[in-house]
């Protein structure tokens, strides 16, 4: 965990819900779409319009870092939505970025960096210079970059571009990031050679795979050639052409109002689910009829229904991590055993969330115990506390959720959601007006 929690924190009254749940969420945007539009429509050969983007900290980190490196990120009216247009520029330093704590702002901008010409300066929050970037840092030293870190294989570190990079093949070990590997290939089809990534993880898959789905994905839509093959992705040199797009809900954001009716046994309905979707949040729809909810489309809505009784579950979260925070405050509230696993790399997110999991539920009386690889979860009479939230937006959600279930329970620092949804408390409290 990046600190100690105070028992002096700013705590907020996580809403208790007296009797089931039954709300329609309307979510906003993907914060992992929206920031890799944002990369894309930067490094492209004309203009492009981003609608519907996330405007959250993390998202306008992002958009300040690329407006460091010459791109024009403008607010545009297009047909009433709220939108980015887009405009690039060749890449230009000096620049000094704030990375905040984003994870894609750190390791997406380095490989654009490296094609700026003049220095990159990049540093963020505290526990950003704890994060892992050595891989990164490695990758593009062999791609021809120079990287300036001091030996800390870590923030704050400078690029010094060149206007271009040489580019090729490199091979890194991303069994703690999918990021390390979607950062090359978002920034890999203007390099010279373009890019050829493999993933050598001593046996070590890389986690979070449906994220690289998204990053190919996205690639492909601007005309980008992408290769994929078992732990290896190949981008051929060339032109990035711009697109228009609609940001689709962030569905990993759905994750604490879907468990709002599995914890309360009521039901919630997110409208404008996606048919088709690379995001983790979609697997929402597989994980929670494990603990017993009943998941449903209807027309575009996504309908979830919570059980009478929750049950405990067996669960891989190996490719969905970031949904464990949440899945987890289920568990604990569940009538049987739950075992969470697969998600050692959560160690290095915003926090070492299965510590501040761990951690934070036992202190409401909970029984969790952690693993190599995750968590165990028994059940156990929870009591009113504060639930610490380490500045990890994903851990706020784990402690909403249990509030719903125990009343007298407060989540210290919920503004901490406003990093990838601001207004979140508010569209909190609203569940149960």
């Amino acid at each position: 965990m990046s600190k100690t929690p105070s028992a002096s924190a700013d705590a907020w009254p996580a809403p208790h819900a007296g009797a089931p749940v039954y709300a329609t969420v309307t979510l906003p945007g993907s914060k992992s779409i929206t920031n890799r539009a944002l990369v894309l429509a930067a490094l492209a050969d004309g203009p492009s319009v981003i609608r519907r983007p996330l405007r959250a900290r993390d998202t306008d980190l992002m958009a300040q870092a690329l407006r460091s490196l010459g791109t024009a990120v403008s607010e545009v009216d297009d047909d009433g939505a709220g939108a980015w247009q887009v405009r690039p520029h060749a890449m230009l330093g000096p620049a000094d970025v704030d990375c905040g704590l984003a994870g894609t702002v750190m390791r997406f901008v380095p490989p654009v960096a490296a094609l700026a010409d003049g220095r990159v300066s990049l540093d963020g929050d505290p526990r950003a210079r704890e994060r892992p970037m050595s891989q990164i840092i490695a990758a593009l030293r062999d791609l021809g970059a120079e990287v300036d870190d001091a030996g800390r294989g870590a923030l704050p570190l400078d690029v010094h571009g060149r206007g271009r990079l040489r580019g090729g093949a490199v091979t890194i070990d991303a069994s703690a990031s999918s990021q390390f590997v979607s950062a090359l290939l978002l920034a890999g089809a203007r390099f010279d050679r373009g890019v050829d990534v493999r993933h050598d993880g001593g046996g070590t898959g890389v986690p979070s795979q449906p994220h690289i789905e998204m990053t190919v994905r996205m690639l492909r839509d601007r005309g980008v050639s992408v290769r994929t093959e078992q732990d290896r992705w190949v981008v051929a040199p060339g032109v990035v052409k711009p697109l228009d797009v609609d940001v689709e809900p962030d569905l990993s954001n759905a994750a604490p109002f879907l468990a709002a009716a599995v914890a309360t046994a009521g039901e919630v309905v997110v409208p404008h689910w996606p048919q088709r979707t690379d995001q983790a949040g979609d697997r929402l729809r597989a994980l929670l009829p494990m603990l017993g909810a009943t998941v449903e489309r209807e027309g575009t809505a996504l309908v979830v229904r919570g059980p009478q009784s929750l049950e405990g579950a067996d669960i891989d979260l190996h490719d969905v991590g970031e949904l464990t925070p949440a899945l987890a405050a289920l568990c604990a509230l569940a009538a049987s055993p739950s075992r969470l696993r697969g998600i050692a790399h959560l160690r290095g997110h915003e926090t070492d969330r299965l510590a501040a999991i761990a951690t934070e539920i036992n202190a409401l009386g909970g029984d969790v115990r952690e693993t190599d690889d995750g968590l165990e979860i028994r059940p156990a009479k929870l009591r009113p506390g504060l639930f610490h939230t380490y500045a990890d937006h994903r851990m706020a959600h784990a402690g909403v959720i249990l509030g719903l279930a125990v009343p007298g329970v407060e989540v210290e620092d919920i503004a901490t959601t406003s990093k990838t949804y601001p207004g979140f408390a508010t569209d909190w409290e609203s569940l149960l007006a």
